[in-house]
């Protein structure tokens, strides 16, 4: 049976909002034969976020040392048993069909190695947000998503990205940055393989106080310089290597 994976990144005292994810993803209803496996790990070993999570054969819980949500991601990935993975942040949620689209769209686009749907932020008000540049649905390619970014503009919500599973392992995952990651493993996927953009909101970004984004100390200039260096440059080898992903082995059913 094909399995996708949701892998979701969750750090002691970042929890408490586990509970709406799993609801989100239980309540999901995918293509016929297909399965969902919930991959949660914590970015450290205190075991305490395991207490938020169900009782539920499909979701998997492992502990690690601390390195960021891009170490933890990619030790989930290690886990992982599905053809397909899929990010969900701690704190954010699926909307309803969001996994079928994903897996749907990777079939009828056997050539794409990953896509990315629009997205919602859930305001501290309870109102809903579209993004502000949410392209049109069909294909994306490295060089416009590249070009955005260094725009300032960049037009996707990362951390909804689901890709084939031999892709993200042949990146080696999420990158040991202490931001970005996300963003950089979606540029880098579009780097060797296109994409396709889903056009109906498939994520949640819940925006809250507690958030890692809004902390005070999130946004350091001369760190971020340094992480924009470091997904550029990777991106300029993987063009120099002139290396494509290719999806004919890894033909979804």
């Amino acid at each position: 049976m094909p399995v996708i994976s949701v892998i979701t990144a969750v750090f002691e005292g970042g929890h408490a909002y586990l509970p709406d994810a799993y609801e989100s993803i239980a309540a999901q209803t995918l293509p016929p034969g297909w399965a969902w496996e919930w991959v949660v790990q914590e970015d450290g070993r205190s075991g305490r976020p395991a207490a938020a999570l169900p009782s539920d054969d499909r979701v998997r819980y492992a502990t690690g040392g601390r390195g960021g949500a891009g170490v933890a991601r990619t030790l989930g990935l290690a886990r992982a048993q599905g053809q397909i993975v899929r990010a969900l942040d701690a704190d954010d949620l699926l909307t309803s069909g969001a996994l079928a689209r994903d897996i749907q769209t990777l079939i009828a686009n056997p050539e794409s190695g990953w896509c990315i749907s629009a997205c919602l932020d859930l305001l501290p008000d309870g109102s809903f947000a579209a993004g502000p540049y949410d392209p049109p649905p069909g294909r994306l390619e490295g060089a416009w998503l590249r070009e955005q970014y260094e725009r300032d503009q960049f037009p996707v919500v990362s951390t909804h990205l689901t890709a084939r599973t031999p892709l993200v392992r042949a990146l080696g995952g999420w990158p040991a940055l202490p931001a970005l990651e996300a963003l950089a493993l979606v540029l880098a996927c579009s780097a060797v393989s296109s994409g396709r953009m889903i056009a109906e909101p498939g994520g949640i970004y819940r925006k809250h106080a507690d958030q890692t984004t809004a902390q005070p100390d999130y946004h350091r200039e001369a760190e971020f310089a340094a992480m924009r260096r470091s997904i550029l440059t990777r991106l300029d080898a993987l063009a120099m290597s002139g290396w494509r992903y290719s999806t004919e082995k890894d033909a979804l059913q």
